[in-house]
């Protein structure tokens, strides 16, 4: 490729992993997971050029295994060397140019990486929202090689998500979107912000709203997006307050209505196990079984065998 043809090299998020030396291992592209995009890669142990292409989107690149010697610069530019190993993260701003790489190993290790892309529009969102900050005004600082073990914290359990055999689904990826999308302004801005304080917690009239939305739709894949729309508040508001009312996350939450809508189902009804996943918004039986034994220790089948057993000898 040509450095004129590299200059204007942009695609879509969606659409770059097609440029990647490799095709992800995980993708979080078929769960359809709002504001955000999850992938995992093993790397090749040598790349002597590859171009990454601009995209919309914020970029955030952690090193997962090995360690490596990497090489970069703007297309036709000067190269800068760095060493990278376990745990090190790239931040690249969207809407900038295209870039060249190059890489070896400085291990025998597998080279694995993990790539986080935040939605540009979450992040200007939660600066108008939280900072009162012109999203035109908002500018993310470019870093390379640096450590943050709470964006490492929160990356790992997004690709634990995906690895999961029972997903918490859209909610927990959007509250994560949302955590990052906080994050990235409280510590990456070119300049300083502050984040407005917000009231403690919820009323008992707004958790009683969420609640009866949440059982009347139980069965569904809830957003974040929809239950913050119920009491007028912003989806970082929501999550937040949501958490200090009751200790727990919004997805935990919905997680643990489900498994009990469930218990009442084997206990009162012979519906197949199947269609009580469907009742209780499990898409799919090895979900609900999984979430459910992980949950309470014995899976959905022994629970029925038990409670009919106790019920009998009442």
């Amino acid at each position: 490729m040509s450095e004129k043809q590299a200059i204007f090299q942009h695609t879509s998020t969606l659409a770059f992993e097609t440029y990647t030396p490799t095709s992800p291992i995980l993708s979080s592209v078929q769960a359809g997971w709002e504001g955000i995009i999850v992938r995992t890669y093993h790397e090749p142990m040598v790349v002597e050029s590859v171009i990454a292409p601009a995209v919309p989107d914020v970029s955030l690149v952690m090193v997962t295994g090995g360690a490596i010697r990497l090489e970069s610069r703007d297309v036709g530019g000067s190269w800068e060397a760095l060493t990278l190993v376990e745990g090190d993260w790239f931040l690249t701003p969207g809407g900038g140019l295209p870039y060249e790489l190059r890489w070896s190993s400085l291990s025998s290790q597998p080279i694995q990486t993990l790539h986080v892309h935040v939605s540009t529009d979450l992040v200007s969102r939660a600066a108008l929202q939280l900072a009162d900050r012109d999203p035109a005004r908002v500018e993310l600082v470019e870093r390379s090689g640096f450590q943050d073990l709470l964006l490492a914290q929160m990356g790992l359990a997004l690709r634990q998500e995906l690895h999961s055999p029972a997903p918490a689904g859209k909610l927990y990826a959007e509250t994560a979107a949302q955590m990052l999308a906080v994050h990235l302004l409280r510590h990456y801005l070119a300049t300083d912000v502050s984040i407005k304080d917000v009231e403690p917690r919820l009323t008992s009239p707004q958790m009683k709203r969420i609640m009866d939305y949440i059982q009347a739709h139980l069965n569904q894949n809830l957003s974040l997006e929809a239950l913050a729309q119920q009491i007028g508040f912003s989806a970082y508001h929501f999550a937040r307050l949501f958490r200090q009312t009751t200790g727990e996350s919004p997805h935990q939450f919905v997680l643990y209505k489900r498994i009990e809508a469930a218990q009442r189902l084997l206990k009162e009804t012979d519906l197949p196990l199947a269609q009580i996943a469907l009742e209780v918004g499990f898409p799919h039986q090895s979900h609900f079984t999984h979430a459910f034994k992980r949950r309470l220790g014995l899976t959905p089948y022994r629970y029925r065998q038990e409670s009919s057993n106790s019920a009998r000898f009442r």
